[in-house]
């Protein structure tokens, strides 16, 4: 088992299943607000509806974009 103080195992107690087009992503929704996530990183077009829903509140920022808040907090 690989160990790294970057990562944090997850209990999902609650399954919100937001994502009808694509089941299989509601996973990454799930650990996401489980773990309180700043933000769910994804290029994926499905996660798309959350934006579009006030709750459960989640940010979800392009592969791109996150790179470039990930360099400006090194400046």
């Amino acid at each position: 088992m690989v160990r790294s103080p970057d990562v944090e195992k997850i209990e999902v107690y609650f399954k919100w299943a937001i994502i009808t087009q694509d089941e299989d992503d509601n996973k990454f929704v799930d650990c996401a607000l489980n773990g309180r996530a700043h933000y769910l990183v994804t290029d994926d077009k499905h996660f798309r509806v959350l934006k579009q829903i006030g709750f459960p509140p989640i940010q979800v920022i392009r592969t791109k974009d996150f790179l470039l808040e990930l360099t400006k907090s090194d400046e």
